[in-house]
């Protein structure tokens, strides 16, 4: 259970590497001031693109925070098994294809129906986790 996690974290980096990559050439090519930069109206006026990938990294610090903790838990009880892990490894591909569709074409509805998967696969690995857990 412990892979799945490095691997999204791994991927958490990437994106956060991909995030300056996007948005600091757009930062010195509209050349704005500090105090220009902390207004919302100079993030609006920033092309797109140089914003996906910050609004992705964004999402890999909200809802993933719930996996680390739920494989986490899952490790320590020694609850670890294929199925968990598989699930596991699910959810992390789920969120890699989400962060590329969003931070390359993001469109909405493919993101949306990305998000509901992953959050299915999250779901279920909860479940499972709790019926072994308690044995029902």
């Amino acid at each position: 259970m412990i892979q799945p996690v490095l691997a999204l974290v791994a991927w958490s980096m990437i994106m956060l590497v991909w995030l300056y990559v996007r948005r600091l050439p757009a930062l010195v090519r509209y050349a704005m001031s500090e105090a220009r930069l902390q207004s919302s109206d100079a993030i609006r006026r920033m092309p797109p693109q140089a914003q996906w990938a910050a609004d992705n990294y964004n999402n890999l610090m909200q809802q993933p925070t719930l996996f680390y903790a739920l494989c986490l838990g899952i490790f320590l009880s020694g609850m670890s098994n294929p199925g968990l892990e598989y699930l596991a490894w699910l959810y992390v591909a789920v969120r890699i294809i989400h962060s590329i569709v969003q931070s390359t074409v993001n469109i909405t509805m493919i993101r949306f129906c990305l998000f509901l998967a992953s959050s299915a696969v999250l779901g279920i690995l909860c479940f499972d986790a709790l019926r072994i857990a308690f044995r029902f």
